[in-house]
């Protein structure tokens, strides 16, 4: 018995070395993601990430590697092997803003990975410390005008960089811009009233909302949030609808096999369809939807030519 135990494992020794190919995956897969811990990326990844591994068979762990929008998290998954252990949860940061907004990316957005699946839209909401006179959107705009320089607004990623830098130039304010690194880093400050606004993901400010720590103006959808049905939308306040989609989706590093991808985008599309995730998705805000692997690149694409506008629009300058 021992005799034949290693006679196989002989030979499935040899068949590795011979090139025979290993069932996908052997060990723990990485999904890395460009935001701290809390934030909404961080909290979609592990909803979708515990699931996913258990359909996979082998656990799926989460790395978080925040800065430079988004820009650490992609150059590292850009830089990892092509075998389907180091995937990006990426966002319209990386993808779709990052390249507009720096004049060098350590990357390339479309040659550097391989899209795999969407994976859904998040909810933005206009937030202000209550010592703020202002309880609607419209009474904002006209404290800020009535005081410029005087307030100053909180970022942790491109989608609010670029919301705020659209509504400052749609009702041409003055404000103070404070960026962090990502937005739960950004929340001490606001809750302190020493930045005064921010235009944040749902599931880093709900729980200071709710605690009457923060006030809620408008959500940047154009459509109210079912989470905070008495938040007008945007388009309700006299605004137009904001151009850009926060979104994220799933990558692999450039040549990523195609039956690994299968596997994922498989896998992934399951997932985000079943009852549970969804609830949990939508409990934070966030749209989960998949897509076929070709879907995500055409998306992908549409959405680098929209940021781009509206990062032109805004005014803002790359760095």
């Amino acid at each position: 018995m021992l005799k034949l135990t290693r006679a196989l494992a002989a030979l499935v020794l040899a068949l590795v070395a011979a090139g025979a190919p290993a069932q996908y995956p052997v060990k723990p897969v990485r999904i890395v993601v460009p935001f701290g811990a809390g934030s909404s990326t961080d909290i979609v990844a592990r909803i979708i990430g515990q699931p996913l591994g258990q359909a996979l068979g082998q656990p799926v762990v989460v790395e978080n590697r925040p800065g430079a929008d988004g820009q650490i998290a992609a150059e590292a998954v850009a830089k990892a092997a092509p075998d389907g252990y180091t995937l990006l949860l990426s966002t319209n940061s990386p993808h779709s803003a990052a390249p507009h907004l720096k004049k060098k990316l350590p990357y390339d957005p479309f040659a550097d990975f391989t899209p795999i699946s969407f994976i859904g839209r998040y909810t933005f909401f206009i937030v202000v410390h209550p010592s703020v006179p202002a309880k609607t959107l419209a009474e904002l705009i006209g404290y800020a005008r009535a005081n410029p320089g005087k307030l100053n607004y909180a970022t942790g990623n491109t989608s609010s960089i670029v919301l705020t830098g659209t509504f400052v130039a749609l009702n041409n304010l003055n404000l103070v811009h404070v960026p962090y690194k990502t937005e739960p880093t950004a929340i001490p400050d606001v809750l302190q009233g020493q930045v005064q606004m921010m235009i944040s993901s749902y599931a880093t400010v709900a729980p200071h909302i709710r605690d009457g720590k923060l006030r809620a103006l408008a959500t940047t959808l154009d459509r109210r949030s079912p989470l905070l049905p008495d938040v007008p939308a945007i388009v309700e306040t006299g605004m137009p609808k904001f151009p850009i989609v926060s979104w994220a989706g799933l990558f692999g590093p450039a040549k990523l096999p195609k039956d690994i991808v299968d596997r994922l985008n498989r896998e992934v599309n399951a997932v985000l369809a079943r009852p549970e995730v969804r609830e949990a998705l939508a409990k934070a805000a966030f749209d989960g939807a998949g897509s076929s692997a070709d879907e995500l690149v055409a998306f992908v694409k549409e959405q680098y030519d929209v940021w781009g506008k509206a990062i032109r629009d805004a005014g803002i300058q790359p760095e």
